[in-house]
């Protein structure tokens, strides 16, 4: 049975505690070494086989798996994050299936809840939003119909863009595009979780300028939200006037 393992956002302490014992278990790693943190991979079993999935095609990872899998060795798949958002792992459990080899996935933390953390913010804040939107720009993948950025910044969600810092500028204009005020909080958040961790903050208007300033070019993450704002509703959850089925409501 082959593995696919999210590897978390990149604090190695943030692996779960079955994805750690299956890596380290393993005779064969395929990782993504281009988004990995290698210290993930720092307790690896005795002649372990490691592979860097940044240096090969879709072929050659289903060749190391099916390889692995008939000279009855375990294989893991490690991702960065969690391998459902923007983990391309779908593409390779079709061809694991057609090959007939079994497989299980071990969801990871991903970076866009790494950098929620590294922000202290909540994504779904009362009376600001109670939707979150995960995306990307447009670029060498095409987005499909009705998800372009400007459509979806039509709703004023909790936003968070993938892959997408290099686009800053086309960002900022779809953003402004869809609705969003100028004034619009707006954090960027480069590898978070990592040491080298950096936090930009600022609005639409600006943070285009902040970020070239900071010299951040890719493995970042842009949030866009009143969410990041100090202005908010307190919820009902821990309301004392509000019943639940297991708090009744006080009277003054």
């Amino acid at each position: 049975m082959i593995s696919f393992i999210g590897a978390g956002p990149g604090d190695p302490e943030l692996l779960t505690l079955k994805g750690k014992r299956l890596i380290d278990a393993a005779d064969v790693i395929i990782y993504a070494g281009s988004l990995v943190n290698p210290a993930v991979l720092a307790d690896p079993k005795e002649g372990a086989k490691i592979y860097n999935s940044a240096l090969m095609d879709l072929d050659e990872v289903i060749e190391v798996m099916e390889a692995a899998e008939k000279a009855g060795k375990k294989c893991v798949r490690v991702h960065t994050g969690d391998p459902a958002i923007y983990g391309a792992h779908r593409e390779q459990m079709d061809r694991l299936d057609q090959l007939g080899i079994t497989y299980e996935v071990i969801p990871g933390v991903s970076s866009f809840l790494g950098t929620a953390a590294a922000l202290n913010a909540e994504y779904t804040l009362p009376g600001k939003s109670q939707t979150v939107i995960l995306t990307r720009m447009e670029g060498r993948t095409p987005m499909p119909e009705r998800e372009k950025l400007q459509d979806l910044a039509k709703h004023h969600a909790s936003m968070v863009i993938f892959l997408s810092i290099g686009f800053l500028d086309q960002m900022t204009e779809q953003l402004l595009a869809g609705g969003y005020e100028p004034t619009t909080p707006v954090a960027v958040v480069y590898k978070a979780t990592w040491p080298e961790q950096k936090i930009i903050r600022g609005t639409i208007a600006d943070i285009e300028g902040k970020v070239k300033e900071a010299g951040i070019t890719k493995t970042a993450l842009t949030v866009v939200g009143d969410f990041l704002g100090s202005e908010h509703d307190l919820s009902k959850l821990y309301d004392k006037h509000f019943t639940t089925e297991f708090r009744k409501a006080k009277e003054e």
